[in-house]
């Protein structure tokens, strides 16, 4: 057993070594002060680490294709703007963002010049990556910037996105960002060493050196606020992150800034979640994970058995309801008639025109209305079925 064990622990790490494209998400409190400001040394320590498994020349990991997934750009804009703590309100968050993302670009700008290399700007909201053009279109940035060299810096736009079309926090984003690029691994860093079964500051907690998938953490303890207190995310978007990478069939390792190193080089570090699920279409998950429903469609039982069991697109014959302000192309749930979500898909026609739409075929609004509207109100290639 004992052998079987340690043949187990060798192949949990050779997949961190043998990753190629990586995203390696840093939190604001790896990289800025408790009072707000960037930390140069701590932004310079880990580019340090980084650039060298980018670098040509850079060792036996050299080659590797790297995604920095930052947060700090709010907390880097405190002190500039004079502001103590991190504003409440979005308006003074968005303005923090503004003068701080500037900041922190320019700080990884020159910190990765010193190793010859170029960083690329790529700022997203969750608008962005989950409609098919805007998604297409982000991987082919990213993707470009790594074939030629580039280390892309990716953050949430933070000074245009509002409450509906945010992430939320950061390690989530790099989650989905992974999936996106198509990684391999997935490191987050934070200011804890890993996932532990309690509060690491209490004696007697221990260190979870492996997730294998839910049950692992069944009555597990998770903190919710960082130490550091800068940042949006705790100890819970991380686990959650872990979660929704892993599903979709990446690898992921939790562990604190200090020890990136040892993350990178596959040493036995902070936890593993193991990978538990394959990769899915890409835009599902981000349907799924980033967006933020603007409305719903109630649908009636032959619609809820044709789109859940048969993974059919919704007709109009299949409605029942709807429930919000919304327009084409917008995130939608679709729910059954005691009100539960069952799915969440793009829609294709404003929410004023679905009235009109309810129970009649698709056929009889062709000819009353128009070929136009001889579609699907969600196509099935828009729409991702919500866990139970």
């Amino acid at each position: 057993m004992a052998s079987a064990e340690a043949g187990t622990a060798r192949d949990l790490r050779q997949d961190v070594r043998d990753a190629r494209r990586i995203v390696v998400k840093i939190g604001s409190s790896s990289l800025t002060t408790a009072a707000g400001g960037l930390d140069a040394d701590r932004v310079d320590a880990l580019v340090d680490v980084l650039a060298r498994h980018v670098a040509p020349a850079g060792g036996e990991a050299a080659g590797r294709q790297i995604v920095v997934v930052s947060s700090g750009a709010i907390a880097a804009g405190l002190a500039p703007l004079g502001l103590r703590r991190r504003p409440r309100d979005l308006a003074r968050q968005q303005a923090a963002a503004s003068v701080g993302q500037g900041l922190l670009v320019a700080r990884y700008t020159a910190s990765f010049a010193r190793y010859g290399l170029r960083v690329g700007q790529v700022l997203l909201t969750s608008d962005d990556t989950s409609r098919r053009a805007h998604y297409r279109n982000a991987y082919r940035t990213l993707d470009q910037l790594l074939a030629m060299g580039a280390v892309p810096i990716v953050n949430e736009n933070d000074t245009v996105a509002t409450d509906e079309i945010r992430f939320g926090d950061n390690d989530r984003l790099a989650a989905l960002v992974a999936h996106l690029v198509r990684a391999e691994l997935l490191v987050l860093l934070s200011d804890v060493d890993g996932l532990y079964d309690g509060n690491p500051a209490t004696a007697g907690t221990s260190l979870i050196e492996e997730v294998h998938g839910p049950r692992d953490l069944a009555g597990v303890e998770i903190g919710s606020v960082g130490r550091a207190g800068v940042g949006t995310g705790g100890m819970v978007t991380k686990v959650e992150a872990a979660r929704i990478a892993a599903a979709a069939g990446i690898p992921v390792v939790l562990t604190s800034a200090v020890r990136v190193a040892d993350a990178l080089a596959g040493r036995h570090t902070g936890t593993y979640f193991h990978r538990t699920g394959r990769r899915s279409a890409g835009r599902l998950l981000w349907l799924a994970h980033a967006s933020t429903p603007r409305g719903a469609l109630v649908l009636d039982d032959g619609a809820v058995r044709a789109v859940v069991e048969r993974r059919t697109s919704l007709l109009p014959a299949g409605l029942a309801g709807v429930e919000g302000e919304f327009s084409a192309g917008d995130p939608v749930e679709l729910r059954d008639a005691a009100g539960r979500a069952v799915a969440r898909g793009l829609v294709n026609f404003d929410a004023r025109e679905i009235p009109r739409l309810i129970g009649r075929s698709t056929h009889d609004l062709a000819r009353e209305l128009g070929p136009a509207y001889e579609r699907e109100v969600v196509h099935r290639d828009d729409l991702v079925l919500l866990r139970p």
